[in-house]
């Protein structure tokens, strides 16, 4: 059967696919656009599933914030840099951002046929990282920061400061990527592991018994505490004061933030 240059470009419009492909699915479908489209649709699934599971070392975080008000971040992953940099990628990661904007995170569901189409076409596995939305009430800000030039590590986040301080802020996350916000939402099992691990060092063991648990509380502080949450972190902005303490000096308080990386 012959296929016209009209058809292929209908169906190359309609799905993106490449020339040869659309033509090759054109012709099994007997020239029905519609059937083509559908094998056209069931490859892509296909080939998504077989790259699911690969390494995704690369891509980018895109973030939007409307005067402080209300933001919204999206984070898209993929296996190559050249791919992060390809403008049907980048456009695919708009389009969310777009999506998680105007209708929230759960819209991103919405975009899993693109998403399978994508990994079709650019022939690497494509994953969306993550995608959130906030909101600030009244006496709250919503700041952003992404991390030039690679653009692979965002933070959005929701404060009662100023928006100077809690940009400050989003970048000190991108830096630290604290796991926790406070110590109170640490769980406890995480917090018994470190502790047992603590009390099994040579150091801690050589110790009378007595001092033990006192010596474990304070490894706890400085090394897992000020690693893991935010608030007991060396304010980056000022080592010498931790976050929380630096919040506390400007009578500021950090609400909610979300932080994405898609760096290796």
């Amino acid at each position: 059967m012959t296929i016209s240059a009209s058809q292929v470009k209908e169906l190359r419009d309609l799905t993106g696919a490449g020339m040869m492909d659309a033509k090759r699915a054109l012709v099994e479908a007997n020239g029905d656009l519609e059937e083509a489209r559908r094998l056209l649709r069931e490859r892509g699934m296909a080939a998504a599933s077989k790259r699911e599971g690969r390494r995704t070392k690369e891509g980018t975080v895109l973030t939007r914030v409307h005067d402080g008000r209300r933001g919204a971040i999206a984070a898209v992953a993929c296996e190559t840099e050249p791919v992060a940099t390809n403008e049907e990628f980048v456009a695919f990661a708009e389009q969310l951002l777009d999506r998680v904007d105007t209708q929230g995170p759960e819209a991103a569901g919405d975009l899993e046929e693109d998403r399978i189409a994508l990994v079709a076409k650019l022939g690497e596995n494509i994953e969306i990282r993550g995608a959130a939305r906030l909101e600030a009430l009244e006496g709250e800000v919503v700041a952003d920061y992404v991390h030039p030039p690679a653009r692979k590590i965002g933070v959005l986040l929701r404060a009662r400061t100023s928006p100077e301080l809690a940009r400050l802020l989003a970048m000190h996350i991108s830096f630290s990527a604290p796991q926790y916000l406070a110590r109170e939402e640490v769980p406890e099992a995480e917090v018994k592991q470190e502790r047992e691990i603590y009390e099994k060092l040579p150091d801690v063991v050589a110790k009378p018994e007595e001092i033990r648990p006192q010596i474990v509380e304070g490894m706890l502080a400085k090394r897992f505490y000020a690693e893991s949450v935010l608030l007991e972190q060396a304010w980056i902005h000022e080592p010498s004061l931790t976050v929380g303490r630096a919040l506390d000096e400007q009578g500021a308080e950090i609400l909610e933030y979300v932080r994405y990386s898609v760096a290796g």
